[in-house]
C-alpha cells in the first residue's frame, strides 16, 4: 500500500559528454565506410560517404539533448505507484525521506509499527538519535550507512540508511527484523507494536523482559502505570518495577501499597531454554467491564447529590454524573472528552498536569480552583484523587455545584455594601440638611420683613425655592438609604409624577425622551410621595439601563383613573372589583423574556452584570406598591420594550374625617405660643434660626450647645415648658439628656429635631411622650411643631 507524505519530484535533464555520442558515431561510421571503399578501390564512393558522416554528425549535434531538455526531459521524476508498491513488497519497515530525513513514501510495515513519524524522530534516547544521526551522515557521504541496537520507541532494531535517486538526493531506511532464530527480539516487536496497543486496549499490561531480567520492550498501559515520571521504560529491572505477593499476585511499585493486584503469566521466548527471559503479562483482577459501560455505576453515580466523574489513564472521561453535570454547565448528553474542556483556557493547564500526576504512582488527592467556561468570574473547588482496581478508571473528579453558596455570598456582599452606602447617604443628608434648615430659616425671617412688592422679595423667594429643590435632593439620598420618615398623606397620583419629573430628567441623561401624560378624573389616594417618587426613580432607571443597550428611547409616564365597572371586564383574579388611579411607566428597551418575567421582584434578583444591579430595585417597588394597598403588574415584548402598571385604590374619608382635616389645616395659622422654651443645638446657625423663629412667635427662648450645658440649666429649677432638642450631638447626645432630665422632671415635653429618619430614631429611643421635627425645617414648621408638642397633641 502507498503512503505519500511530500508532493512529486521535478524531473532532471541528463548534461555533460552524452550530447556527443551520437554525432560522434555518425561521424565514425562515416570515416569507417570511406576506408571500406578505399580498399575496394572505389574513392569516389568512399569521399562520399566521409562527407554524409560529418553530415549527420553535425545535424545530431544541431539536435542535441541539452536543446530539448526545456520541452522534453530524459530523466522523470519518480513515479509514487511504483515505488509504493516497490516498498510494498518487503515485510520489514522501509521508508523514503529526502536528504533531511522528510518522510515521502512508507510501506505498510513502517506504518504499523512507526505511525507517521520519521525516522529521526523515532530514537527513544539520546543515544539512540545519536546513532540515527550518524547513520543518515554516512549514508549521505559513503552512499550507505548503518547502525545496530538502536532503542526506537516500539523496541530495538538495526537501521540500514542507503543513498538512492538518479540525482543521489533520497534516502532509503530499512529497519530489518530481527533473524527468525530469535524469539524475543520476535516478542519485543510485537509488545512495542500493534499487538501491544491492542493488549493495552484490552486492559493488559505487558512487557517483554531479557536473561539479565531488563525491559525491552513494554506497551503503553505497562509505561504509564509501572515507570514513575521522567524515567525511561528501556533497561529497567523488571523486578525493580513488581513486587510479588504470597498469592503469586504481583503488585506495581509505582502503585504504593495501595495498588491493584494483577494475576501474571508469563510467556517464555524459549520454551525449551532456561531462565526468565520472554513476555509478562500482567492482567487487573479488578478490572471487568469498563466502568464507563456499566449501566449499574452509572445509576449509582446518578442517584449522588454530589458531581462525580470517572477519567481513564490517557486523561479522558469515561463517565460523569448528573450532579457532575449540572455542575459544569453541560447540556445534554454530550460529553467532553478531556477534563480541560470544561475550564477556561487559563486553567487547561493546571488541571491537565494534575490529572496526569493522579492518573499513575501511589493513589493520592487533592484540590484544584478552577474557573468553568460557563461560570468564568467565579472559581470553584475541584477534587481530584486517584483510583486504583477500577479497571480502566484512574483518576476520580469531585465538582460541586456551588452556584447558589457563590449566588448567597454576592447577596451578602451587596446587602452589605448597599448598607454602608446607605450609611455614608444618609450621614449626607443628615449634615445637609442642618445646613438648609440655616438658609430656609433665614430666608423665612427675611421674607417677615420683606412684602411681595419689594425689590428683595423675589430674591430671597427664589433662594428658598432653590433650598427646598435641595431639601428634595436630600429627601432621595435618604430614600435610597431606606431612612426616610414614612408619613402616609392624601394627595393626588399627577402632584406626586410632576414633583420628580425634574429628578428624572437628570437621571435619564440625553438620549432618553420623557413623556409625560395625566388623565382626567383621578381619585385622591393616600401613600407616602416620599415612596411613591422612588417607586418612579427605580422603574426609571431600569427603563433607562434597558435603552441604553439599543442607544435611548422614550420613556412614557402615565396616570388615569381605572373604575370598577372596567376592572371587572379585565377579569383579573388578582385585582378586587374598586376604584383605583393607575400609574403605567413603559419604555422602548429590550424588554424582558417570559422566563425572567416572573422572578424580576424577587429580592436580590437581577438580569444585570455582576457589580452594576443590586437586585432590589424591584423587590422594593414591589413592597412599596403593597404597604400602600395597591397592585403592580408587568408586561414586555422581548426587542420592543416593558411596561409596568400600578393600580392604587382610590381614598374615600367620611365627612368628619375631612372636616378634622380641614379644621387642622384651618389652625396651621395659629402658631403663636407662650411659655419657655430649652433650645439645644450643637450647629450655632440652626441654633440661631431656632432661637429667633420661637422668639417671634411668642415664647421665651434658653439656649445650650450641648447636653451637658442643658443639663446645667435645668439644675437651677428654671422653669422650661418645652425642651427642644437635636439628636446627634457630640458628647451628651440629645435622648442620653432627656432621660437624665425626666429623672427630676417626668412631666417634661419633648421635641426632637434630626436629620435622621423618624422611625429609625424612635427604634433607638426608649423614651416616651416625645415628638419629633425632621431637618430641613422652614420657620412656620418649627412654630407648628412647638405649639402641637406644647398644647400636647
Amino acid at each position: 500500500m502507498l503512503y505519500q507524505e511530500l508532493p512529486r519530484i521535478e524531473s532532471t535533464p541528463l548534461d555533460g559528454w552524452e550530447r556527443w555520442l551520437a554525432p560522434a558515431l555518425a561521424a565514425a561510421a562515416g570515416l569507417t565506410g570511406a576506408v571500406v571503399f578505399e580498399i575496394a578501390g572505389q574513392t569516389l564512393v568512399g569521399l562520399v560517404s566521409i562527407i554524409v558522416g560529418i553530415g549527420i554528425a553535425v545535424i545530431l549535434a544541431r539536435r542535441s539533448p541539452a536543446a530539448l531538455a526545456s520541452t522534453e526531459p530524459l530523466v522523470a521524476g519518480p513515479d509514487y505507484s511504483l515505488v509504493g508498491s516497490a516498498l510494498g513488497i518487503s515485510a520489514d519497515p522501509v521508508a523514503l525521506t529526502d536528504g533531511e530525513g522528510t518522510l515521502l513514501v512508507v510501506n505498510v510495515a513502517y506504518r504499523e509499527r512507526f505511525g507517521a513519524a520519521p525516522p529521526l524522530a523515532l530514537a527513544a534516547s539520546e543515544q539512540a538519535g545519536q546513532a540515527l544521526t550518524l547513520a543518515r551522515s554516512m549514508a549521505w557521504r559513503d552512499g550507505g550507512g548503518c547502525v545496530a541496537g538502536v532503542e526506537t520507541k516500539v523496541g530495538t532494531s538495526r537501521v540500514e540508511v542507503d543513498r538512492v535517486g538518479a540525482m543521489n538526493d533520497l534516502l532509503l531506511w530499512h529497519f530489518p527484523a530481527a533473524p527468525a532464530g530469535d524469539p524475543l527480539s520476535a516478542a519485543a516487536r510485537q509488545i512495542g507494536g500493534p499487538t501491544g496497543q491492542r493488549l493495552a486496549a484490552a486492559g493488559v499490561l505487558a512487557a517483554v523482559v531479557d536473561l539479565k531480567g531488563q525491559v525491552i520492550a513494554a506497551n503503553s498501559l505497562f509505561a504509564d502505570r509501572a515507570i514513575q515520571t521522567g524515567h525511561a521504560i528501556h533497561h529497567a529491572r523488571f523486578a525493580d518495577l513488581v513486587e510479588v505477593s504470597d498469592k503469586e499476585q504481583m503488585r506495581l511499585l509505582a502503585e504504593g501499597e495501595a495498588g491493584s493486584a494483577f494475576r501474571a503469566v508469563h510467556v517464555p521466548a524459549d520454551p525449551m531454554g532456561e531462565g526468565g527471559a520472554g513476555t509478562f503479562l500482567l492482567f487487573d483482577r479488578g478490572h471487568a467491564d469498563s466502568v464507563g459501560q456499566s449501566s449499574n455505576l452509572q445509576a449509582l453515580l446518578d442517584i449522588l447529590p454530589i458531581g462525580l466523574a470517572l477519567v481513564d489513564r490517557d486523561g479522558r472521561f469515561l463517565t460523569m454524573n448528573s450532579a457532575f453535570r449540572q455542575a459544569a454547565g453541560l447540556k445534554g448528553s454530550a460529553m467532553p472528552v478531556y477534563p480541560g474542556d470544561l475550564v477556561v483556557k487559563e486553567d487547561k493547564a493546571a488541571v491537565a498536569d494534575a490529572v496526569r500526576r493522579n492518573s499513575r504512582g501511589p493513589a493520592m488527592s487533592g484540590d484544584l480552583a478552577v474557573r468553568l467556561i460557563h461560570q468564568g468570574t467565579e472559581p470553584v473547588a475541584l477534587t481530584i484523587a486517584g483510583l486504583r482496581g477500577l479497571g480502566d478508571a484512574a483518576v476520580l473528579l469531585l465538582l460541586k455545584d456551588n452556584s447558589e453558596e457563590a449566588k448567597l455570598k454576592r447577596q451578602v456582599a451587596q446587602a452589605t455594601k448597599m448598607q454602608m452606602v446607605g450609611q455614608l447617604a444618609g450621614g449626607v443628608a443628615h449634615d445637609f440638611n442642618n445646613i438648609l434648615t440655616a438658609i430656609i430659616g433665614h430666608c423665612d425671617l427675611m421674607l417677615m420683613r420683606h412684602t411681595p412688592g419689594d425689590s428683595d422679595y423675589d430674591d430671597i423667594q427664589q433662594i428658598k425655592s432653590n433650598s427646598n429643590r435641595a431639601a428634595g435632593l436630600t429627601r432621595q439620598l435618604l430614600a435610597f438609604s431606606r431612612q426616610q420618615t414614612l408619613r402616609p398623606q392624601v394627595l393626588q397620583l399627577p402632584d406626586v409624577v410632576s414633583e420628580v419629573s425634574h429628578l428624572l430628567k437628570r437621571l435619564l441623561g440625553e438620549t432618553v425622551e420623557l413623556v409625560v401624560k395625566h388623565g382626567r378624573s383621578l381619585g385622591p389616594i393616600r401613600a407616602d410621595p416620599g415612596q411613591l417618587e422612588q417607586v418612579i426613580v427605580n422603574l426609571a432607571v431600569n427603563a433607562r439601563d434597558a435603552m441604553a443597550v439599543k442607544g435611548g428611547g422614550t420613556l412614557t409616564i402615565q396616570t388615569y383613573a381605572v373604575k370598577s365597572n372596567q376592572v371587572a371586564e379585565l377579569g383579573s383574579d388578582i385585582l378586587p372589583i374598586a376604584d383605583y388611579s393607575a400609574l403605567s411607566v413603559a419604555d422602548t428597551g429590550t424588554g424582558i423574556s417570559s422566563s425572567v418575567l416572573g422572578k424580576i421582584f424577587e429580592p436580590f434578583f437581577t438580569t444585570k452584570e455582576v457589580g452594576k444591579g443590586t437586585g432590589l430595585g424591584l423587590s422594593t417597588v414591589y413592597g412599596i406598591v403593597k404597604q400602600s394597598g395597591g397592585f403592580i403588574f408587568a408586561d414586555s415584548k422581548v426587542g420592543e420594550g416593558t411596561r409596568f402598571v400600578i393600580y392604587l385604590p382610590v381614598h374615600s374619608e367620611d365627612a368628619g374625617a375631612a372636616r378634622s382635616r380641614i379644621r387642622g389645616q384651618a389652625k396651621k395659622d395659629e402658631l403663636w405660643g407662650s411659655g419657655t422654651v430649652l433650645l439645644v443645638e450643637d450647629e450655632p446657625t440652626v441654633r440661631s434660626v431656632a432661637e429667633r423663629a420661637l422668639t417671634r412667635h411668642g415664647y421665651t427662648v434658653i439656649t445650650a450647645d450641648n447636653g451637658e450645658d442643658a443639663l446645667e440649666i435645668l439644675a437651677k429649677n428654671e422653669p422650661v415648658d418645652l425642651l427642644i432638642s437635636d439628636v446627634v450631638m457630640p458628647g451628651m447626645d440629645g435622648p442620653t439628656m432627656v432621660q437624665e432630665a425626666r429623672k427630676s422632671r417626668p412631666d417634661l415635653k419633648i421635641l426632637f429635631m434630626s436629620g435622621y429618619a423618624e422611625e429609625q430614631l424612635r427604634k433607638s429611643l426608649d423614651i416616651e411622650n416625645v415628638n419629633f421635627l425632621p431637618k430641613p425645617f422652614s420657620v412656620i414648621e418649627l412654630a407648628e411643631a412647638a405649639r402641637r408638642t406644647v398644647m400636647g397633641k
